[in-house]
């Protein structure tokens, strides 16, 4: 197609991203129609303040008028009414993440692009704050609401762009991972492990797709990769002509955060480079994730010859992103905070950094095994380790699907989980899901309790629940 489409319609428009950019398509003078089973909070309050209509349903209907390109979403199959309707017209189509990177990352501007198994949400909003506050008008996309920046995506006016980079399959005829659309000139990798089981086979098969983002960074483009993760320097070795600049805990070739310090309003840690202090680095948020997250963005940010006081005060002044480690509230003298920690490395960090947070406070993890990896088996015995930080466990019934591909004997056992928990002494228990959970654990809560609720899902609005109904 060689004209500038006018008319695009977006198939699955409420999708976390699908609807901040048909958004930000309208804003560039472009009519855009949509479609989806339902206008799902907040996409559809976005859509509709932007004057989008939705078509509840998909029909080929919904192609009348004829758009110029349709941007078909990622859980949309080829059986869909209009995708079959796209094929048998001939309507170019495109995936979203195409989308992107045709629309906003090919004029010309700096793509940066955050990867990884964990943390590129967090990060992704950190390193466009840390831009902003420089004065650099970054554009961004990133995968949940931060509450610095106020929205999903901007289109931005100056030279970067933030993009949170994916690394699972594009749409039903794109099986490549997402973030190879998005013509990387600089890449932070946080990690690599295992996940996403649903389409990969085995950890493998996960480096590979990471290994296809190295070999696509520009000549002497910079990646900044956490080398704490084995699995990230295997798959990255000799993958492309990139500068590899590295950062970890244990760095002392790199970015090398030290003294990590936590109290009530945030944490404070030395930065060293290659043995030498750098730096000293404050943060609003806790845990030896973020000081790496941080790490990894201060790090960039000297690579492309950001003002270095604007990045430390975005650093210090990042309030971090929704549902990563967010405090919903207190009430009755107990604490509840929701968190998006899904894979078993995530959730171990993530209850680390709360505890730290609370220190000396009984610390409840309630966990939703609902992704399609922590539905499986595979992190069975993960999953204990994980959840034996926290002083007591409750977890909700593995979270089961229309038409569930997987047998009962390939999915996680709660009950054996439960018995490994309560071998290491840890209490835990098991409920049908999240209003059972509320029910009993409403009688089990006392004075002092920290509360970390933990899915990738809504978990049925437990976390604001169990505030509403301090006992």
């Amino acid at each position: 197609m060689t004209t500038k489409p006018r008319h695009i319609h977006f198939t699955a428009i409420c999708g976390v991203g699908m609807a901040p950019m048909a958004v930000m398509l309208r804003d560039a003078g472009y009519h855009i129609t949509g479609s989806d089973i339902a206008t799902y909070p907040p996409m559809g309050e976005m859509l509709r303040e932007a004057g989008i209509d939705v078509q509840i349903g998909f029909d080929a209907k919904n192609l009348e008028p004829r758009p110029d390109l349709v941007v078909v979403g990622n859980a949309v199959s080829r059986n869909n009414p209009e995708a079959q309707a796209v094929e048998a017209l001939g309507i170019e189509k495109t995936s979203f993440p195409a989308a992107l990177g045709r629309f906003f990352l090919g004029k010309g501007g700096r793509s940066l692009v955050v990867a990884g198994t964990h943390g590129k949400t967090t990060t992704t909003g950190m390193l466009a704050h840390c831009l902003a506050t420089a004065g650099a008008n970054p554009g961004y996309l990133v995968g949940g609401l931060v509450r610095d920046l106020g929205k999903l995506a901007a289109a931005g006016g100056g030279e970067y762009f933030c993009v949170e980079g994916d690394e699972y399959d594009t749409a039903y005829f794109d099986k490549g991972p997402k973030f190879l659309h998005y013509k990387p000139s600089a890449v932070i990798l946080t990690s690599v492990e295992f996940d996403h089981a649903d389409i990969y086979t085995d950890v493998e098969h996960v480096k590979s797709a990471f290994r296809k983002l190295a070999g696509i960074v520009p000549a002497n483009g910079p990646l900044i990769g956490c080398v704490d993760y084995p699995h990230l320097l295997s798959a990255i070795d000799k993958a492309g002509s990139y500068r590899f600049v590295p950062y970890g805990m244990k760095s002392p070739d790199g970015w090398e955060p030290r003294s990590i310090r936590v109290g009530p309003e945030g944490s404070e840690f030395e930065l060293f480079w290659k043995g030498r202090r750098d730096t000293n680095l404050r943060l609003s948020l806790v845990g030896s994730m973020n000081a790496l997250n941080a790490t990894a963005v201060y790090g960039l940010c000297r690579e492309l010859g950001i003002e270095l006081g604007a990045v430390t005060e975005g650093l210090a002044t990042y309030k971090g992103a929704a549902r990563r480690q967010e405090i919903v509230g207190e009430a009755n003298g107990f604490t509840v905070v929701d968190d998006f920690a899904h894979h078993p490395t995530a959730v171990g960090l993530t209850i680390a950094a709360i505890r730290g947070r609370f220190p000396g406070r009984r610390l409840w993890a309630i966990f939703e095994p609902r992704s399609n990896t922590s539905r499986r088996a595979v992190f069975q015995r993960a999953y204990a380790e994980a959840l034996a930080g926290a002083d007591a466990v409750a977890l909700s019934a593995v979270f089961r699907k229309e038409n569930d591909p997987l047998k009962p004997e390939e999915m996680l056992s709660t009950d054996t989980l439960i018995a490994d928990l309560s071998a290491r002494g840890i209490p835990a228990w098991t409920e049908a899901g999240p209003d059972e959970i509320l029910a009993r654990l409403r009688g089990e809560l006392r004075e002092g309790d920290v509360v970390l609720c933990m899915s990738n899902g809504a978990f049925g609005g437990l976390p604001r629940k169990l505030l509403a109904a301090a006992p």
